[in-house]
Order: C-alpha cells, then sequence, then structure tokens
C-alpha cells in the first residue's frame, strides 16, 4: 500500500518501515518447494501417526441400513449427530478413525494442551449438556470429556464405528440410499451422510534431511509419549529430568508444551523458524456464583457477542479477551475520520493497517518487557501483520526463555539445516540431543472433502471432485446438485470465524433443520437445484477477496507457505450475518430450492 504521509504523521512509527521489514521477514523465508517441504507420515514415518490410545479389536463388518452416516467424531461431527438426533433421526452413526470420539482433543494431550478460545464459548452444546467448564480457558483433559459427555447425552456412542475410516460413499438412486464403506469391510448404506471431517489431517513433518537417521528418541506433539517422558498433560515429566530435548517448531502446540518441558528437562532447546503472536491469556477458575448465575440461552448470547465484538459491532464485550484488541484498534482509527474518509475503501484499508501496526507493536513490546535476554527477545519477536498467523495467548511461554536450561535456536527462518544421528543442526552448530520432539502441525487438506477424503459418487457415478473441476459448486457450502442427501460442513462457500466451533454448531443446525423438514414432508431426497447452486456460486465468486495481505505474510499454513490462492472463495459478510442468511433462507422460500415438490 502507498503510504499516505498526512495519515500517518504522529503515529509514533513510519508505516513504511514496517512494511519493508515485514517484506524482508516474509522474503528470507520464502522456499520454492512451499507446502512439499514437509513430508507424510507414511511408510518408514508411519509409527509417527499410530494411535498410542487405542485397543487393538476386532468386530463384524456393518452391513445394515441407518438414518445418518456422520463422517468425523470431532465436535464437528458430534455437533452434527446431536443436530440430527434433535431433527428427530433415530439410527446416527458417526464414523470416527480414533478409537474414542473428540477430534483434535482426543489426538492432543500434550502437556499445557488448553483452548485458546474462552471456553465458556468454545466448548458447543453447554446448555443441552448441562455443564459450565472448570476455567475461563480449560484444559484439553475437560474438553475431552465434554465431547464423550455430547456423544453420552445424545446417544451417538450407541452405533458408532470408532478405528475406522470411510474408504468411499456412493448414491443409489433406485434406492434413495448412500452406500458407504469403510476400512473394517463396512457396507453400510444411509439416508443422509454428513461430512464433517475437519481440516486439521494427520500429522505433518518437516523434510528436514536426516530426519530418518537420529538415533535419540522423536515424536509428535498429537502423539505424546508419556511412557518415555512421564508425566500427563499437568507436566510431571519426570524422565526428562536428565535428558537433552529439542522442540521443533514454535506454533500454537509449542506455545502451551514448552513450559513444561522448560520446568522438567535437563536441557530445553526451542528450534524457531517464525516466531508466533503471544498475546496475554489471563486464565482463572469459573466463578462459582457467576456460572450460578446463568440463565437459559447465555450459551448462545455469549457466542453471539464474542464475534460481533471481533466483527467490531457489539456494544458491550462481554468476554473481555485479547481477541478483540485489533478490533479495537481499527475502531479507534475510524473515529479519527471525517465523513468523506470514513466512505474511502483505501483510507479504511490504511486505518485497518495502522491499527495492525499498533496491535502488533504491542505484541513486540510485550515479548521486550518479559524476556531478560536482549538478543533472545529480538527473536522471538514476530514481524508480520497479526492475521498471518493463527494468535496465540500464554502467560508462561515467554518467561520460560528466563529459564537457564532453556535455549532458542533462531534460525533466522531457514529452519533447521539436517538432523544427525546424535542431533539436530543450525548455523552451522550441531546439538546434541536425547529426545526430538515435533511440533509442526498437521497436514492441511483442502477445505472440502471431495479434495481430501474418499471418493464421493452421486447420480450416474459422478464424483464430487469431478463436479468440482473448474472451482466448488454449492448451494451455501452444504450441498450440491447431483448429490442428494449430502451435506458438506467446513470451511468453503460459507463463513469463517476464529471461533469456529461456533459456526459449525450454526452449520449443524441449519443441516438438522433442513433434514427436518425433509422428513415433515417425506420428500424423497435434499438436493439443490441447478439454478440455485449456480447463484450461489457465482455469488461467492462476484465477492470474493483477493489475498493480497496473505500474499505479503510470512509463510506458514494459513498462505499455503507463502502461495496463497488468488482469492478467498467464502461468504464475504461474518459468521453471524451468515447464520441469520440461514434463518432467513429456511423462513422463506428457500426450501423450494432443495427440497422437490
Amino acid at each position: 500500500m502507498t503510504d499516505q504521509p498526512d495519515a500517518c504523521t504522529g503515529l509514533g512509527f513510519d508505516p513504511e518501515e514496517l512494511r519493508a521489514r515485514y517484506r524482508a521477514e516474509r522474503d528470507r523465508r520464502l522456499r520454492p518447494d512451499g507446502s512439499a517441504q514437509y513430508i507424510e507420515p507414511t511408510g518408514d514415518f508411519g509409527y509417527y501417526v499410530d494411535d498410542p490410545h487405542a485397543v487393538e479389536f476386532t468386530r463384524q463388518p456393518c452391513v445394515d441400513d441407518v438414518d445418518a452416516v456422520v463422517v468425523g467424531g470431532g465436535f464437528g461431527g458430534l455437533i452434527a449427530g446431536a443436530r440430527l438426533r434433535q431433527a428427530g433421526l433415530g439410527s446416527i452413526r458417526i464414523v470416527e478413525r480414533g478409537s474414542d470420539v473428540g477430534g483434535t482433543w482426543y489426538w492432543n494431550r500434550y502437556p499445557g494442551v488448553r483452548c485458546d478460545i474462552e471456553s465458556y464459548i468454545y466448548l458447543p452444546l453447554l446448555e443441552e449438556v448441562g455443564y459450565v467448564p472448570t476455567e475461563k480457558y480449560t484444559c484439553g483433559a475437560e474438553i475431552h470429556r465434554h465431547a464423550q459427555a455430547i456423544a453420552e447425552t445424545f446417544d451417538l456412542y450407541r452405533e458408532a464405528c470408532l478405528q475406522t475410516e470411510v474408504t468411499g460413499a456412493e448414491w443409489d438412486s433406485e434406492r434413495g440410499r448412500w452406500t458407504v464403506t469403510t476400512d473394517r469391510g463396512d457396507r453400510m448404506t444411509a439416508r443422509y451422510v454428513v461430512f464433517a471431517c475437519g481440516v486439521f489431517g494427520r500429522p505433518k513433518l518437516p523434510g528436514i534431511p536426516g530426519i530418518d537417521g537420529f538415533r535419540g528418541h522423536t515424536f509428535h506433539t498429537s502423539r505424546w509419549d508419556y511412557a518415555y517422558t512421564g508425566g500427563d498433560q499437568t507436566g510431571g515429566m519426570h524422565r526428562l529430568a536428565d535428558k537433552r530435548v529439542a522442540v521443533i517448531g514454535t506454533g500454537a502446540t509449542a506455545i502451551q508444551c514448552v513450559p513444561h518441558l522448560a520446568a522438567d528437562a535437563e536441557r530445553l532447546y526451542v528450534f524457531q523458524r517464525t516466531p508466533s503472536v503471544v498475546d496475554e491469556r489471563g486464565n482463572r477458575p469459573t466463578d462459582p456464583e457467576w456460572a450460578g448465575a446463568l440463565r437459559p440461552g447465555w450459551h448462545r448470547r455469549r457466542r453471539d457477542n464474542f464475534l460481533a465484538v471481533v466483527a467490531g459491532r457489539a456494544d458491550a464485550d462481554v468476554v473481555g479477551d485479547r481477541w478483540g484488541d485489533l478490533t479495537r484498534h481499527f475502531q479507534a482509527e475510524l473515529a479519527k475520520l471525517d465523513d468523506r474518509e470514513i466512505d474511502d475503501p483505501q483510507r479504511r484499508e490504511l486505518a485497518r493497517e495502522i491499527a495492525d501496526f499498533r496491535k502488533m507493536n504491542d505484541i513486540r513490546a510485550r515479548v521486550e518487557s518479559i524476556v531478560d535476554d536482549d538478543a533472545t527477545a529480538r527473536a522471538l519477536q514476530p514481524w508480520y501483520r497479526h492475521d498471518c498467523k493463527r494468535p496465540t495467548y500464554s502467560d508462561e511461554y515467554l518467561p520460560a526463555f528466563n529459564r537457564p536450561n532453556v535455549t532458542l535456536v533462531d534460525t533466522e527462518g531457514r529452519g533447521v539445516e539436517r538432523i544427525t544421528a546424535n542431533g539436530a543442526v543450525s548455523g552451522g552448530v550441531e546439538y546434541e540431543l536425547d529426545c526430538l520432539i515435533f511440533a509442526t502441525g498437521f497436514e492441511i487438506g483442502r477445505a472440502h472433502p471431495a479434495f481430501s477424503g474418499p471418493p464421493i459418487r452421486g447420480r450416474g457415478g459422478r464424483t464430487l471432485a469431478e463436479h468440482f473441476r473448474g472451482g466448488i459448486r454449492t448451494l451455501h457450502g452444504f450441498t450440491s446438485h447431483g448429490f442428494p442427501n449430502l451435506f458438506c460442513m467446513g470451511l468453503s462457500h460459507n463463513a469463517v470465524a476464529v471461533n469456529f466451533a461456533h459456526v459449525l454448531d450454526d452449520q449443524a443446525a441449519h443441516i438438522g433443520a433442513v433434514i427436518a423438514e425433509a422428513e415433515k414432508r417425506q420428500a424423497p431426497y435434499v438436493e439443490p437445484s441447478v439454478a440455485a447452486e449456480r447463484e450461489w456460486t457465482e455469488s461467492i465468486r462476484r465477492s470474493a477477496r483477493p489475498n493480497k495481505v496473505q500474499a505479503e505474510c510470512t509463510p506458514g499454513y494459513y498462505n499455503n507457505e507463502g502461495k496463497p490462492p488468488p482469492v478467498r472463495e467464502s461468504y464475504t459478510g461474518d459468521a453471524l450475518e451468515f447464520a441469520e442468511l440461514m434463518r432467513s433462507w429456511r423462513a422463506g422460500s428457500g426450501l423450494a430450492e432443495v427440497l422437490p415438490e
């Protein structure tokens, strides 16, 4: 963006200097291989995805008929199952590759794991289950127990197929049923199929030369090896007391587990390519008096308020955490504009950028105020826009670098050079290690199961991937013409929000309401017309926003490692607007677009 001197005087910082610094930090991290720098955990690396919590068992294949198959047992699948139950469906089968429900909260059991959205708004179906979390940002074990409670409350365990992966789904027009196959020989049929697989897939590993030659112990954070470390999610990893441990990665997972490793390991090395935004968390126990005074509807009101705050259209901030800071900075900048300026898109974008600079200056100042060593503090300061990466929240991560046994190995954007039999090399220096932990996140599949899941065959045997040649085609992101009674939850063609559990609930509520109406009318199927699909798809493409900011960001999973698509095809309004649009569509003539006469 071209600087406007008259709009940038008296800021206390030079926007052009910050832009130049951001560009330089991005450029030195860009790699020609992009996402290909990571390797799949298959073959010799397959043990990285083994389920350490699974108990081997055998069962007879399912060849029965159910009302609905829900693919995925994370929060998306559980909420979908709950809303389908409320819609009146009797037999609902969740198919989940883990040995229990919970999704991310089943796999992630590393020390310190917590939600980074307030638990009172992040955990779904709290009122339906009758539960209030014990902390403002509660721990992973409690979140997993809540996932189990949802399954129990809505009787979703009864017909679930756990430790099972779907291998295909095919529509039978004559029977009006989907046939769903799995890796356990199941060949079940269902009236409805809902894909709720999430965008976070298998653990990913960095393709560092020598990764297969290390003679010490290794594991991925999503398969934490407590047999090696000792302890549990609260820490107490006594078996690391004489170990030299390294963590590769400084994203949201590392932010949470590093403080516990710092307390328990003899020596801890944290290998950093790009520092995270680490903001104040301010966790605290739940006030029993506050919890006891909650009135029916509190959960929806609180969740809606949070999204309204982030969207910049709330009169009060009920949650009161750091997620709303950037919006507050932006509103302060807008308040300085006159009527002519506030209607100028370029002037508004400059105000947004200045607000971002202010917030990131606060983040960098926080690092400087907490970390004692000047060089370490400088290396931990992030130089990019706030929305380039998932912001993190911790009051323990930055102080961990003040401990004498903790060393930040800043790779200056290049990453670890190679792994040897005895350790890891960065900047030509070999760090000898006993244990190497990969906090490198998950493979991020394309945002729709048509591309990242098993083959889905609709009318005439055509796959959904074939239907999407030339671009995704949906009605509201959920349904597509030629694929009756198939619903897909996720990011495509619908709303996006930082509290995605809230978005998933709105999606599941919409799907449940449509199916309830189909059952009431005894409709043979739910399927959008060609015209309805085309109209929605064209509206999304007409309003698609250029990915300008992400293109200027340092590489990461948000921007496909520095190679984002030119535009982002999602609903351009906020998530609350989208949910209201869906309610209005159902209340009006919208259902005529998906239910045959």
